[in-house]
């Protein structure tokens, strides 16, 4: 074999193992955006536990408040069907506009404001709250690093290839924004 010969192949196969390289950190990426939205689904679940105890703690004070407790009901209903991001941010947004209305509420039940039970399910909900937009920030650096590199020039050619599909975000839209507010 002549060296140009040698040198086509020292080529080819350089190639051939920077193209594994790229493509297998693009699937250590994609694999860190599945994780981590399957952290937040985690938090999700915790927060759609508590909502049924916080209504049936409501429902003793405020009977005549039907409509808002059936509201929050149907929207952690949604939330939990939801199937893709899409779907489950638009769900978990009106979830948090109905958990806002029913906090609304206990201003006007100061039994209600006072009660340890709604209390103590108010501070864990906030709680969750927390933790559910720490891990949206997770999910969301996940997903732009992920994104910059399937768009980015030379590795949008193996995640081309390689069938890597930009992520959607992870994010609240109009009044949505923000945790729930809890006041007391």
């Amino acid at each position: 074999m002549s060296t140009t010969a040698w040198i086509v192949i020292g080529v080819i196969v350089v190639i051939v193992i920077w193209a594994i390289m790229i493509y297998n950190n693009l699937v250590a990426m994609r694999q860190r955006v599945d994780q981590a939205f399957a952290d937040i689904d985690v938090q999700l679940k915790q927060r759609h536990d508590l909502i049924p105890n916080l209504v049936e703690t409501v429902k003793g004070y405020a009977t005549h408040e039907r409509g808002t407790l059936e509201a929050v009901i149907q929207a952690r209903n949604a939330a939990i069907a939801a199937p893709g991001v899409e779907q489950k941010v638009q769900a978990e947004n009106m979830l948090s506009g109905a958990l806002r209305q029913l906090f609304a509420l206990s201003e006007s039940y100061p039994n209600l404001k006072a009660n340890e039970n709604f209390l103590s399910l108010q501070g864990e909900l906030a709680n969750t709250e927390d933790k559910i937009a720490y891990a949206r920030q997770f999910y969301n650096s996940a997903v732009q690093t992920y994104n910059t590199s399937t768009q980015s020039i030379p590795t949008n050619i193996i995640a081309g290839i390689g069938g890597f599909r930009a992520r959607d975000l992870f994010e609240a839209v109009g009044d949505e924004r923000g945790p729930v507010q809890v006041r007391f």
